[in-house]
């Protein structure tokens, strides 16, 4: 049972567990847990819609077949880095030397921590997936047999189980490692933080290359080539395009979310006690606090989940769903502010919560405005392709470069708000994290509005597959897909805002080990020469980590192309309906391609804190967290916005604008569409994780910067040893040449291996009235 809790790697304040503090861990405790009983519950909701005719079934089968297989050969190949970092973590890292648990313990503490916390990420990310590869079909029965109501209810709902997992085992875990550590758990939170938030990269970067390579050889191949529809069946990557939905949204994004959710708690909790020491309420308030803040989380997103609920079958659905998020919002902020009134006498902590519920409303605002077809921004672009693809791209590009002033200008103004509100630096830092909090407080909902976005995605793909739809339930169907394009975009965005939040926060944290280690920390000062250096290097990592997350789409996409080519110029039936595609070699060919590219992004991560760090000192480490913070921040924004715009712009005119399909200018909007996939679904939300592993690192770092800054010999070692196998695998990355093209122009001469247990095919049947070769 919890005592004091330590804040720092020096001393403990007087952060004492009293009766009423232990009970209040166990009634948060329960809501965690209460959290995952109301996602079974939905489940069950879910899994009681009808799923359809036996088409549409099967299709729906060999989705779920091929997203299933990913996740395993994902996870079983990411297990290595979890592995490995766990023993790093239990035997090279230190721990406080005066800590109440013996060192043994708090170093098998910490290790399980970050294999707790990387398992609850990929739980939570497979959590969503599983239900939304059955929930797609049953949300396109539903818009066939009932209308837009039933199906928006479906698809989002399913979408809330992701969202409840995320805030279920995000809250159980933390609170389990309080009541078990005590006083020691900051020190196990942070391993806790750092394992969720390096499993939530690996699911982003993987299943982003996965699903971008599909989705763009889908297009390129079916669209631009041979004149036919999107999710067209004759399409040998239309199954691996759905996957890819799943296993990127889905997976990637829940994990990613779940992460945001975990490390801005820990940040909270680290500063907490510090940062309350002299309050009235003490020193255990500032601890307290975060946990009930959350735990008022979990109950609100529970009611905006259920409003969302369109009360009309014409009313536009991102209304209904802005409902249940400001709802939620506005629930939360009048129980927090209640809350801190009570219990802390002080409104203070609940104004910084406040501002980041206000952030995530402006992001969500803002982003809709630069994404959405009823806007401006869109339309100019969509415009755009009057005079071509170039025209059609460098109107994206702008565009987005000009989303990311605004983005960092709102997000500057809440940090700054919430430094206002405080009366010392330790004290800002605190308020600062409660903003990052205040953002995910509604995270339920966020989830599930990002989830519902592959949901609706794959239903109008099985639609189309299956033949069987049209008039209404196929326009109800493109009406929701366009709502989660825009949901998807609401949710990047806000996932960056609170990356940068979080990162911000651990910086107060690293700031505050460094001086625990010894060192007398004066802040960055970027007139000394080695720091400058720690800076540019830190501004320089996004740029390289976006570039090989596109460059692994572009590979992966080409030798897509390669096989979709192929398969239509050896199968003549394909396109009058007569023979069948081979669905099975593209998901193989996207699996293993993703996977491959995992090992260098997650080098980079890991490997380039400790490089700077003992190559070039503490503070310059400091600095190299900054240049990242900023640098990452912008080009995510950028990356996300861009790709956002041109893919509604591409869904605008397909709505029949502009000469509709068919037409030069949807060519061109699809090509900017297909530049901008890997921008928005692959390197923009992968940086959201890459900046929280990075500072996670520098801060279980820290210590042994410090303790190893006089020691030359061994700061050359590691600095050489580190850099070494960084440049060998950028150098492995980018010496593989675009396309693995063989003489029979396929791109593998052997059939593609499926895991054992896995279907060997994931073929469908030909639907009814296959399309003539000029449909589209």
């Amino acid at each position: 049972m919890p005592h004091p809790l330590r804040t720092s790697e020096t001393d403990a304040l007087t952060a004492v567990f009293g009766p009423g503090e232990t009970a209040t861990l166990w009634v948060v405790l329960g809501i965690a847990l209460g959290a995952l009983v109301f996602a079974a519950w939905l489940v069950r909701q879910v899994l009681a819609a009808p799923t359809g005719s036996p088409t549409m079934v099967e299709i729906a089968r060999a989705i779920q077949a091929g997203a299933k297989a990913y996740l395993r050969r994902q996870l079983r190949t990411v297990s290595v880095f979890i592995v490995v970092l766990a023993f790093v973590l239990a035997f090279a890292l230190p721990v406080p030397q005066d800590a109440a648990h013996t060192e043994v313990a708090l170093r098998l503490g910490r290790s399980a921590a970050f294999v707790l916390g990387a398992g609850f990420s990929a739980l939570t990310g497979y959590a969503g997936m599983w239900l939304a590869v059955r929930a797609n079909v049953r949300t396109a029965q539903a818009a066939r047999s009932t209308g837009l109501r039933a199906a928006m209810r479906v698809a989002f709902r399913a979408g809330g189980v992701a969202g409840m997992f995320t805030v279920g085992l995000g809250l159980l875990g933390a609170t389990g490692i309080l009541l078990v550590f005590g006083q020691d758990a900051t020190t196990v939170l942070v391993g806790f933080g750092f394992g969720g938030a390096l499993l939530a990269m690996f699911m982003r970067v993987g299943g982003g290359i996965f699903t971008k390579a599909a989705d763009v050889g889908a297009d390129l191949v079916g669209k631009v080539e041979q004149g036919i529809p999107e999710d067209d069946p004759r399409n040998a990557a239309t199954i691996a395009d759905n996957v890819g939905d799943n296993v990127g949204d889905c997976a990637g994004m829940a994990a990613d979310l779940f992460e945001s959710y975990e490390v801005t708690l820990v940040a909270a909790l680290i500063l907490g006690a510090a940062a309350l020491a002299d309050s009235p309420a003490g020193a255990i308030a500032g601890v307290m606090f975060p946990l009930v803040v959350r735990a008022i989380g979990v109950i609100t997103s529970i009611v905006g989940i259920l409003a969302v609920q369109p009360r009309s079958e014409d009313e536009h659905g991102m209304r209904s769903i802005n409902r249940g998020f400001f709802l939620s919002a506005v629930v939360s902020a009048l129980a927090v502010l209640l809350f801190a009134q009570l219990y802390l006498h002080d409104l203070r902590p609940a104004v910084a919560v406040c501002l980041g519920l206000v952030l995530a409303g402006v992001i969500q605002v803002l982003t809709q405005y630069f994404t959405d077809t009823r806007y401006k921004p869109v339309r100019e672009v969509a415009e755009s392709t009057r005079t071509g693809p170039a025209t059609t791209i460098l109107s994206g590009f702008s565009l987005g470069m000009e989303s990311t002033v605004y983005a960092l200008l709102t997000v500057g103004g809440v940090i700054a708000a919430a430094a206002v509100l405080a009366t010392d630096p330790t004290e800002a830092l605190y308020f600062i994290s409660l903003t990052g909090m205040g953002m995910l407080t509604t995270v339920g909902v966020v989830v599930s509005m990002d989830t519902y976005g592959p949901i609706s995605d794959n239903a109008q793909g099985i639609a189309e597959m299956s033949g069987e739809f049209e008039g209404r339930p196929a326009r109800v169907l493109g009406d929701l897909d366009a709502v989660g394009n825009s949901t998807k975009a609401i949710t990047k965005g806000i996932a960056i805002a609170t990356a940068v939040i979080a990162a911000t926060s651990l910086f107060g944290s690293f700031e505050e080990a460094l001086r625990a280690a010894g060192m007398t920390f004066e802040g960055v000062r970027v007139d000394r020469p080695l720091v400058l250096v720690g800076l540019l290097v830190g501004g320089s990592v996004a740029f390289l980590f976006s570039s090989l997350a596109i460059r692994a789409v572009s590979r992966a996409a080409a030798q897509v192309v390669l096989e979709v080519r192929e398969q239509f110029r050896s199968r003549p039936g394909l396109m009058g309906g007569t023979e069948k595609p081979d669905y099975a070699r593209v998901v193989d060919l996207c699996t293993r391609t993703s996977l491959r590219e995992l090992l260098t992004p997650g080098l980079l991560a890991v490997l380039s804190p400790v490089v700077v760090g003992f190559a070039l000192g503490a503070e310059a480490l400091g600095a190299f967290l900054a240049g990242t913070i900023l640098t990452g921040q912008l080009l995510a924004v950028m990356l996300s916005t861009s790709g956002g715009a041109w893919d509604n712009a591409k869904k605008y005119i397909e709505d029949g604008n502009l000469g509709g399909k068919g037409s030069a200018q949807h060519t061109a909007a699809v090509i900017g569409d297909t530049v901008g996939d890997p921008f928005k679904d692959t390197a923009g939300p992968s940086l959201n994780p890459l900046i929280k592993v990075m500072n996670l690192v520098a801060l279980l770092l820290a210590p042994l910067v410090v303790t190893y800054a006089d020691a030359p010999w061994a700061r050359t070692v590691v600095t050489v040893a580190g850099a070494a196998v960084l440049a060998g695998a950028v150098w492995w990355s980018r010496s593989r040449p675009p396309v693995n093209m063989l003489a029979s122009g396929t791109v593998s001469a052997a059939e593609p291996q499926v895991d054992q247990g896995e279907p060997a095919s994931t073929a469908v049947p030909t639907p009814r009235g296959a399309r003539a070769a000029d449909a589209g």
